[in-house]
């Protein structure tokens, strides 16, 4: 498998799960007879990337297919890095984007280029420092991946944005 980190977080849900392993299980826990009798779980692999994820939020097959590839792709974004860092085009992305994760890496290409200092990422952002952390805080695994690179390299955990 060739492709580019940007070209996997494009693609539609049909062309990323086709180069996917997708296996279906039956839910655990609470859910009631039809969680334990139909198989709505499911998981993602891209054996190439060593990434798995999984989802059985639903009880509905296809939604949890897709919440498990929205999964895959937010791990692929945070997972590889890209050089030269580009800043997102739009910083004002929704987190139910399409485009969500091709923003979470690309800010977090300029966030890692910039050894994790907040103010010079928001500055090659066009954005305040602020602002910035706002961006990262609203999505819980951005913000711990950046709060744990902050820890790994000495640098002080910043407060969540007021």
């Amino acid at each position: 498998m060739n492709f580019e980190r940007n070209e996997l977080l494009q693609m539609d849900d049909a062309a990323l799960s086709a180069i996917c392993r997708i296996t279906f299980t039956k839910g655990t826990g609470p859910g009631g007879q039809k969680r334990n009798k139909t198989s709505s779980a499911v998981t993602v692999s891209l054996p190439a990337l060593d990434i798995t994820t999984s989802d059985c939020t639903e009880r509905s097959q296809s939604r949890n297919r897709t919440n498990a590839l929205k999964k895959l792709r937010l791990q692929i974004a945070v997972k590889f890095r890209q050089s030269p860092p580009l800043p997102p085009e739009d910083m004002n992305c929704s987190m139910n984007s399409p485009r969500y994760p091709l923003f979470a890496a690309k800010l977090l290409d300029v966030i890692t280029a910039n050894g994790f200092d907040h103010r010079a990422s928001a500055m090659q952002c066009g954005i305040s420092p602020t602002g910035l952390l706002k961006k990262l805080y609203r999505d819980p695994d951005l913000w711990q991946f950046f709060q744990t690179r902050r820890r790994e390299l000495a640098l002080p955990a910043l407060l969540p944005p007021g």
